[in-house]
């Protein structure tokens, strides 16, 4: 089994898993699903770059051959953005939570049904 498979697998589990859990009703597994696919972005982000061992990570006159640091750059960039996404994202869902009383998406309560409400 090679590199790129495993690879490839964890990718797509993660898109899988993080489009599984935001099409939940719940608000906290839709901030859940949305870090899901924030982490598979990411991974993909940086398989991108060619993974390779034993190259230098910056360019220089006597090094011929090196690792590509723009992957690398972005990855760490789409993560401090992730992290303030799911920062506002928990705080909006805290808000709704005690606005509403629900954590339902639409903030209709779990124990209706919707054909009573009407």
């Amino acid at each position: 089994m090679s590199l790129e498979f495993l690879v490839a697998s964890a990718i797509g589990v993660l898109v899988a898993g993080g489009i599984y859990l935001s099409l939940r009703g719940r608000t906290f597994q839709v901030v859940l699903g949305l870090t899901l696919f924030s982490y598979a972005v990411n991974l993909f982000l940086f398989a991108s770059g060619r993974l390779v061992v034993g190259r230098a990570p910056i360019w220089s006159k006597t090094v011929t051959e090196y690792a590509d640091p723009l992957p690398q750059a972005l990855v760490l960039t789409a993560i401090v953005i992730t992290f303030g996404m799911t920062a506002l994202a928990v705080i909006l869902m805290l808000r709704s939570f005690l606005e509403t009383g629900s954590d339902q998406v639409d903030g209709a309560p779990s124990d209706e049904p919707e054909d009573a409400a009407s």
